[in-house]
């Protein structure tokens, strides 16, 4: 028997109401929002617009159920980078987008990297700490591995200040994971990169260019799949399961929102 285990959030478009005006312009990653026409009221309008019909001649006086969804970006709430987020080369070939991915690339063995002894709110997780958490897994790394970090922000909602000054990854800690052969990585964070704040102030500070959105751009340099807005990693075991991501279907997008599915075999 295989015990199925929901790790993906929920794009409820209350979250978008709880993003403080300095993230204003991330709440399309957030949530979508959602319009919804009910049975009785405006869907059934839309019912009898389409069918020519008056409400007494359908079941119970009412039409059906729809809702519209607006303002929904492709990086909407739990959602897979393709390749081509972190730019139109990868590896030197053209980047791939979400619709040249096979389902089977996203269907891996799966280990949870548990880096909360470790993780500060607005630091890079180090090396050191990527280390750590795979020697408590027991097991080495193997290729095609999805590795999904676990930073402790399953606590926070949009509401929290904690949400958006999360532990992220720089370029040195994502090479070193692809390094050993994963070819998925996610995060329980909002992003897997430093928070946007942080990347920018050091940026401003030293002038180095390897301090914007490091972790992201490191994926030219080997292919990987990125996932962000992980959730409920805590119901896993670190390792011995499967986890699929399942994209919208999307032609040629630099992501897609994702129900993200862990699979135990009991």
């Amino acid at each position: 028997m295989t015990t199925i285990v929901d790790l993906s959030r929920t794009l409820d478009p209350a979250y978008r109401d709880m993003v403080p005006p300095a993230y204003e312009p991330l709440a399309a990653v957030l949530a979508p929002k959602i319009h919804y026409l009910a049975p009785g009221g405006e869907g059934l309008q839309r019912t009898m617009d389409i069918f020519g019909c008056p409400a007494e001649h359908l079941p119970n006086g009412e039409g059906w159920g729809e809702d519209w969804l607006t303002e929904m970006n492709t990086h909407c709430g739990t959602h897979v980078d393709a390749p081509l987020h972190s730019g139109s080369l990868i590896e030197g070939k053209p980047a791939r987008t979400i619709s040249d991915i096979d389902l089977s690339e996203l269907y891996r063995p799966g280990m949870v990297l548990d880096v909360r002894p470790w993780a500060a709110p607005g630091e890079a997780i180090t090396i050191e700490a990527l280390e750590g958490a795979i020697a408590a897994t027991g097991r080495e790394v193997q290729q095609g591995d999805a590795l999904l970090l676990r930073t402790g922000q399953e606590r926070y909602t949009p509401a929290d200040p904690e949400f958006f000054n999360y532990p992220g990854m720089n370029g040195d800690g994502t090479r070193y994971l692809t390094g050993l052969g994963a070819t998925i990585l996610g995060t329980d964070a909002m992003a897997w990169d430093r928070p946007f704040p942080v990347m920018k102030a050091a940026y401003e500070a030293t002038g180095d260019p390897k301090e914007l959105w490091d972790g992201h751009f490191a994926i030219a340099d080997k292919e990987a799949f990125i996932i962000q807005q992980l959730d409920n990693l805590q119901a896993l075991p670190l390792t011995g399961f499967h986890v699929g991501f399942f994209p919208i279907k999307l032609p040629k997008t630099s992501a897609s929102p994702c129900r993200v599915v862990g699979f135990l075999d009991n």
